[in-house]
């Protein structure tokens, strides 16, 4: 696969057809990648990877990439072709100046959870028939391919990119994906057991922005976290009360419009799983306005962001019995 991403891209670059390409670089080591833009056919030959751990949601970049002189071609997996849609449906991505090549998705790996298994000095990891073969400076080791899945691929929703030019192998389908088992277990919880398995999760963020960052529906210039006259711009949390705010005021400020790419909690340093949050939006917005999936065309309206006549009243809430 990556050979044909290359291949394409030098041509698509040598015909005029694009002036840079984004897509993943290569860092250390073979898990250490990188999001980039690549101008020339010999930095894809030196720098280009695509491989088992290049997850990074490219979508976000193209925001900036996309103002800038010139077309950009943009490798997208099925996931981020969700939230470059939605991107577009709130004009911040300029179509016209990027061409999408649509490349198969996942299962990517994390790395975190091979070390998990006590594997150090890792120097190369490679899936020979679902088996992972771990390189490393103390020798091979092995493990099932599924133990190290990523958690944002481990509930996949889709393998079928919803918007490209083009396709460099087959496109999939939309997938019976079970990623609100865990929400559900939350909602049968009682209100005690759901603030503390929250506050257990949220007393670890270090407020370092990674899940704010690298949100694709995060896309303000001027976030309200970062006015400083709210008393709490770019500081950790002083107390659990701003440490709650802080995810569930950028939950709100994303519902509706969250594609659940997974990116945040991909990112979070303490492992916080911040995309139950979003998930959580996503699944009542389902059952009290009717399936909706952000990023799944260009056209719709959002349920938050549109009026019906049916639309339900305040009290269903307390009609279906939510504490």
């Amino acid at each position: 696969m990556q050979e044909a991403m290359i291949k394409r891209a030098k041509e698509l670059l040598a015909d005029g057809t694009v002036n840079r390409v984004m897509g993943w670089k290569k860092g250390e080591f073979v898990y250490d990648t990188t999001p980039a833009v690549f101008e020339t056919a010999e930095e894809l030959e030196k720098e280009f990877v695509c491989n088992d751990f290049t997850q990074a949601n490219l979508s976000k970049y193209l925001i900036k990439e996309s103002r800038k002189e010139g077309k950009i071609l943009a490798f997208l997996k099925p996931c981020d072709t969700y939230s470059f849609n939605q991107l577009l449906k709130e004009h911040r991505i300029i179509r016209e100046n990027v061409y999408v090549i649509g490349i198969p998705g996942g299962p990517k790996l994390d790395m975190e959870k091979i070390k998990a298994k006590g594997i150090s000095g890792i120097l190369d990891v490679k899936n020979e028939n679902f088996t992972l073969k771990i390189e490393t400076l103390y020798g091979t080791e092995t493990m099932p391919f599924y133990e190290a899945v990523s958690g944002k691929c481990a509930d996949c929703k889709s393998k079928k990119h919803v918007v490209y030019d083009e396709l460099i192998g087959e496109d999939g389908d939309v997938l019976a994906s079970r990623r609100f088992d865990m929400v559900e277990k939350l909602e049968n919880m009682t209100s005690q057991e759901r603030y503390d398995f929250w506050r257990g999760e949220l007393s670890k963020c270090i407020r370092c922005n990674a899940c704010r960052n690298v949100c694709p529906a995060c896309t303000c210039e001027n976030c309200v976290f970062d006015n400083p006259k709210s008393g709490i711009d770019q500081k950790a949390a002083a107390d659990s009360f701003e440490e709650n705010m802080f995810h569930i005021i950028r939950a709100f400020h994303v519902a509706g419009r969250c594609t659940d790419c997974g990116e945040c909690s991909r990112v979070c340093p303490q492992n916080i799983p911040l995309h139950l949050l979003n998930r959580k939006f996503i699944k009542d917005i389902n059952s009290l306005y009717g399936e909706y999936q952000a990023g799944a065309d260009t056209t719709s309206k959002c349920p938050l962001t549109d009026y019906d006549t049916d639309d339900c009243e305040p009290s269903i809430v307390h009609e279906r019995g939510v504490e």
